[in-house]
């Protein structure tokens, strides 16, 4: 069970970054809730910078469900090269737009259940779709920089993203769950950085079990 005391640090860092970062918000760029689950597939192992600079080709291409599950894959391949293991995330992006044509009407589902249902997508990529997308906090997205800065701050000890999830979800509020996740990554890409932290600017120092 989580202590009170590591209940009211884990608030303590959510009001912290919701005052670092008051604007925060999904970073990538897209106009549907499919293109959003795509922009979040290709997301993986490669920067949202670089992701949103490969969709507004491949949206005028393939903007809807239906046109990507229709695409030639070789097409499709070309325009997401630069994302690196664009082969694989070719076929998930296609497979679960298949999916939603045949099973969901089109339309892009709306539980964590069914999400995971669909080619490529994991309960990270399912969390981001469902509370941008949707409105819907079922859970805590955990990337790369949220399981750095979750074990540096001391709220976790766990290195499993779904593990991590848990332990997050039992300390943090459910209306915050994703403006944590979001903020953090904020922090993580400006300050707490994988190899050279900056330990000394950051406001979150004399919470952080890295530094102590």
């Amino acid at each position: 069970m989580k202590t009170s005391n590591q209940q009211k640090k884990a608030l303590e860092i959510l009001k912290i970054l919701k005052q670092l970062y008051p604007d925060a918000t999904c970073s990538l760029t897209y106009d549907s809730p499919v293109q959003l689950l795509v922009a979040t597939i290709l997301s993986a192992q490669c920067t949202d910078e670089r992701v949103n600079k490969v969709t507004p080709e491949l949206f005028t291409r393939f903007p809807d469900a239906q046109s990507l599950a229709n695409a030639d894959r070789e097409v499709l391949e070309t325009l997401i090269r630069s994302t690196g293991f664009y082969r694989n995330k070719a076929k998930n992006i296609q497979g679960a737009c298949q999916k939603i044509m045949q099973d969901f009407d089109g339309k892009v589902p709306q539980t964590m259940e069914e999400l995971l249902l669909l080619s490529g997508v994991a309960r990270k990529t399912a969390n981001v779709v469902l509370a941008h997308a949707f409105g819907i906090n079922a859970g805590v997205t955990v990337d790369t920089h949220v399981k750095r800065l979750s074990q540096r701050l001391g709220l976790t000890k766990a290195t499993d993203p779904v593990k991590i999830e848990k332990d997050l979800m039992a300390l943090l509020p459910q209306k915050d769950w994703e403006n944590f996740s979001i903020r953090i990554i904020y922090h993580g890409r400006q300050i707490c950085k994988a190899r050279t932290p900056n330990c000394q600017d950051c406001q979150l120092a004399n919470l952080c079990s890295f530094i102590s």
